[in-house]
């Protein structure tokens, strides 16, 4: 019955028909979970899950009923909840950076296993010293794989800054690694090849 809707319409029938609003859970659960989920444990996620909806509900009224989606509300949401939550999350990255590598490497793969393990403490501790409006741009790009135009509209910022801050993380992150941005781009050039 609303499945053919899009968000807006589904959002407008909402505040006449509360259970409407269900076609959002069921199309974008998902969705803001695993964003969620890649930043917290399984019961934080659980429950920002919930209180992201919850807020997303309470606040319909306040839609703009011409989007036809929903997604980057929804994700601007998740990330203004996770805000209460990123000390603990900086923490986490803090001490995943302290670990060290795990015995027992597989012989299949060892080469990419050995980098991807000698890098995760610099990387996880770069990721805890961005800032805040750094990471949760970098954080909708790569982990709720939104598109720069999406971003902007979760985050209620304008487009170039969501550019802006992407490039400084970018730059914050490949600097931390000790990676050379300028052969990341002779690499991605038509007829470049890898060696």
């Amino acid at each position: 019955m609303y499945e053919s809707r899009t968000d807006g319409e589904a959002i407008a029938v909402s505040l006449v028909e509360p259970r409407a609003f269900g076609l959002i859970y069921e199309r974008h659960f998902g969705a803001i979970h695993g964003y969620l989920r890649r930043r917290f444990d399984d019961q934080l996620a659980d429950e920002l899950t919930a209180q992201t909806f919850l807020v997303a509900f309470d606040n319909r009224a306040r839609f703009d009923q011409e989007r036809r989606d929903g997604r980057p509300w929804l994700f601007g949401i998740a990330t203004n909840l996770a805000h209460r939550h990123r000390r603990s999350e900086v923490r986490e990255l803090r001490a995943i950076a302290t670990l060290t590598p795990e015995r027992g490497v597989p012989i299949e793969g060892v080469e990419a296993r050995v980098d991807a393990e000698r890098l995760r403490g610099t990387l996880a501790r770069s990721l805890a010293d961005l800032p805040a409006e750094e990471a949760d741009v970098l954080r909708l790009l790569v982990w709720a794989e939104l598109d720069q135009p999406e971003i902007a509209d979760a985050l209620a910022i304008p487009l170039g800054t969501v550019k802006s801050r992407l490039s400084r993380a970018r730059r914050r992150l490949q600097d931390a690694l000790g990676l050379d941005p300028t052969a990341e781009r002779e690499t991605a050039r038509p007829g470049s090849s890898r060696r």
